[in-house]
């Protein structure tokens, strides 16, 4: 397997791999990640789809992108997927993946012409005083010290960072400016999260920090994330005759690992309720998706909590890593992930509005007529003064095929599951679906005499509770995580949010898709380069635009500098008087 960029390589159809008539391929999971890799094996690596083999313990595919009707509950969307137009796999597979809303056209065309004729943005991305614009401005409200602290985060190697908190780096000049804001509610980091994922995500997607305040950075699909995304994926597989086994529970791989070659010679697996075994030779590839961010997740309903179900079960992701992983010490360490819930837990709510009293306020804060079917909020509004630190989103209407269309579906998250609500007095953890509505109304500026009869008749709350949710954040190390391919493997491969691999960052589809690519293309051998992950973080001009972004527009000689500083600057400035680095700098309003 190798990297490349550009179109030679991208728009390549690779050889037939050789020997591939004689292989098989068992994907557990079938989550996004397990879902393209079975892509890749059928459309790079032309394996006839009846040996491919997708075993799921649940009855629906999707993993953590989901988006289902549930009877008697109501719609739900446990997270959603905010899209860079940079992902450079995801988008190399769904151009070949066809759409199902739009005839002759792909995912990738329909997602395309959408978000061209419908950019995204945001028009209020915070509130305070019960609705009241909280007036960001899109400024990161940075001091000169906090972005020097995130600078200097940015350059510190990464052997540096290992085991390291977000804490441990930002000092209250970063954690309570506007950035911290944008950014924690963005991407669901906490102050205790990893240091070194903090620095991977600011490298990755420099580029966009100019669009973090008004969410223009970002793009989302027309309808929820498993219509859009992950039922054309699979439409896709069953026309390829890929093999679907629902009600398939994998207890166990078996692993021989006594020589210098590594290989997974069993799989132990419940069917039907049955135990069973799928025995396996180097021809049989296995991929390998291990924890898992919605594991142990649970969903309430209007009038009851979702159960913070915080220890690992048997048979579940984490027991399934557990078992992999003391077979071998290249496995990766589990427990550096899901030994805590308290620091990885958040929770998520899906109000779906039942007539026309609760839309105005929608409206009144987005600026925008959400029965439109373009954009609405353009990404979440984050209450800043709510205890819960609570955000709400409502994407392109419908958001579900089937959606009446005088109904809206959103979704609320918070990141403080513990702490008192500013209305509902108690833990988002323990609240019903109508009380987390509540407390959403009360900071939607709904008065207070109406909030409890608005909560219980012109709206329908799913709640649900993720202990996991942002297990892959928690500080971690080398090794911690197990290679895509780990060394000597010979037929397997791990997937997924908790696989290793280069540069790119997780709690992104585009890592499930970066790690399902390489794996496919290294067991199979195909003759095709994986994309490298866009080169932003290299390229001097998206760096000073992101300086100049951060710093709101501040020159480089109006910032806060010791004399001795500004007489380096002054010097520095003379000399590059009259050069490409001033026209540079000029360009992008630093000088």
């Amino acid at each position: 397997m190798y990297y490349s960029k550009g179109n030679y390589e991208s728009l390549a159809r690779p050889e037939k791999p050789q020997g591939v008539e004689r292989k098989s391929a068992y994907l557990i999971g079938s989550g996004l990640a397990s879902l393209a890799a079975a892509a890749f094996l059928v459309r790079d690596g032309q394996m006839d789809g009846k040996r491919v083999h997708i075993l799921e313990k649940d009855s629906l595919a999707g993993g953590a992108c989901d988006g289902y009707e549930y009877d008697n509950t109501g719609f739900v969307i446990r997270g959603g997927r905010e899209v860079d137009n940079r992902y450079e796999c995801l988008w190399d597979l769904f151009h070949s993946i066809p759409s199902l809303e739009t005839e002759g056209a792909s995912v990738l065309d329909e997602f395309y012409w959408l978000n061209k004729h419908d950019p995204n943005s945001s028009l209020t991305r915070a509130t305070v005083n019960c609705g009241e614009d909280a007036h960001t401005d899109g400024k990161f409200a940075l001091s000169t010290k906090g972005m020097q602290e995130i600078m200097a985060l940015f350059f510190t190697p990464d052997e540096a960072l290992y085991n390291k908190r977000i804490s441990q780096v930002f000092s209250d000049e970063v954690l309570n400016s506007n950035f911290w804001l944008y950014w924690r509610t963005m991407f669901a980091f906490e102050n205790w999260h990893s240091a070194l994922e903090m620095k991977l995500y600011i490298k990755r997607f420099i580029h966009h920090i100019g669009g973090m305040p008004d969410f223009t950075a970002v793009r989302f699909t027309k309808l929820n994330q498993y219509e859009s995304m992950i039922l054309p994926l699979v439409k896709y597989l069953e026309a390829h005759d890929v093999q679907f086994h629902y009600g398939t529970k994998v207890e166990n791989i078996i692993f021989d690992t006594k020589t210098d070659k590594k290989a997974a010679t069993r799989i132990d697996i419940i069917r039907d309720g049955l135990e069973d075994h799928i025995d396996l030779t180097e021809n049989d590839l296995v991929f390998i998706t291990n924890g898992g961010c919605v594991e142990n997740s649970s969903i309430g309903n209007q009038n009851t909590p979702a159960p913070f179900n915080y220890e690992i079960k048997k048979g579940g992701g984490w027991d399934l890593w557990r078992k992999i992983a003391a077979q071998d010490p290249s496995f990766g360490h589990p427990d550096k992930f899901c030994c805590d819930a308290e620091q990885s837990n958040w929770m998520s709510a899906t109000v779906t509005t039942l007539d026309d009293r609760i839309p105005p306020y929608i409206q009144k804060i987005c600026k925008r007529d959400p029965f439109s079917g373009k954009v609405v909020t353009g990404g979440i509004v984050t209450a800043k003064d709510s205890n819960w630190l609570l955000s709400w989103t409502f994407n392109r209407q419908p958001h579900f095929r089937n959606q009446p269309k005088d109904q809206l579906v959103g979704w609320i998250y918070a990141l403080f599951t513990d702490k008192p609500g500013n209305f509902v007095k108690k833990a988002m953890r323990d609240c019903t679906g109508k009380e987390i509505c509540m407390e959403w109304l009360y900071h939607m500026g709904v008065p207070e005499s109406q909030i409890e009869e608005l909560a219980e008749h012109s709206a329908n709350t799913v709640p649900c509770m993720m202990p996991y949710i942002t297990a892959f954040f928690m500080p971690r190390e080398a090794g911690d995580r197990p290679d895509v391919i780990p060394a000597g493997s010979v037929n397997f491969a791990f997937l997924g949010q908790f696989a290793e691999t280069t540069r790119d960052t997780i709690f992104t589809i585009e890592y499930s898709l970066r790690t399902s690519m390489e794996s496919v293309y290294t067991l199979l051998d195909i003759d095709r380069g994986v994309p490298e992950v866009w080169g932003s973080t290299y390229d001097v001009r998206d760096l000073l635009n992101a300086a100049s972004k951060m710093s709101d527009g501040k020159k480089i000689t109006q910032m806060e500098l010791d004399p001795k500083q500004k007489a380096v600057l002054g010097e520095v400035l003379k000399k590059i008087s009259g050069t490409d680095i001033e026209k540079l700098l000029r360009e992008y309003q630093l000088i």
